[in-house]
């Protein structure tokens, strides 16, 4: 079955809050979310011939979603990083020592509580992740959110492995220090 021979329109009446969902899972941005959703179905627009009918329409509408969401995290992971004043000399010394004042402080909880478990927590985790430069949250996102390997992290951002680990680094880095100044104050 030919796209030609199917209304668009019903494609999206029908498919738009799945693809919307899942969008929204994997930027965890409401607005860029719709934009990619939109994204999808211009594309659809432009190249109905590309649909054999092989898959589903859905199938298709996803691997296209998925593309522009890899093809968002590539050009956001290229972009330069803007410090506004979180230079690492704030929690090291010139001799590559922490300073007595960033030294990591203890995260042990005193009840059995798993923080995750806790929703004031996971929402300074949330604020502390948005925080980050666009970059670092994709790269930590992938990583720790969707479990993605070191390996498929660089492959989709088109990243070398030493960047992806020195955003990892920096990223870690950076939620410390805003989830111990944001929680365990």
């Amino acid at each position: 079955m030919k796209l030609s021979s199917i209304d668009l329109s019903e494609w999206v009446e029908k498919y738009t809050a799945d693809l919307f969902s899942w969008a929204c899972y994997k930027v965890s941005n409401e607005e860029l979310a719709r934009d990619l959703v939109q994204d999808t179905f211009l594309a659809v627009a432009e190249k109905k011939s590309d649909f054999k009918g092989n898959s589903s329409p859905k199938t298709w509408l996803f691997s296209i979603l998925n593309n522009k969401i890899v093809d968002h995290y590539r050009k956001k992971i290229h972009e330069p990083v803007k410090f506004e004043n979180q230079h690492f000399s704030l929690f090291f010394d010139e001799d590559k020592s922490w300073q007595d004042n960033r030294k990591p402080k203890n995260w042990q909880v005193e009840n059995e509580e798993h923080l995750l478990d806790n929703h004031e927590f996971r929402l300074v985790l949330k604020n502390c992740l948005d925080a980050l430069p666009e970059n670092w949250n994709i790269c930590v996102r992938l990583k720790y959110l969707t479990e993605k390997s070191g390996e498929e992290i660089c492959q989709e951002l088109d990243i070398t492995p030493s960047n992806y680990w020195q955003i990892i680094h920096r990223a870690k880095l950076q939620l410390r220090d805003c989830v111990e100044n944001k929680w365990y104050k």
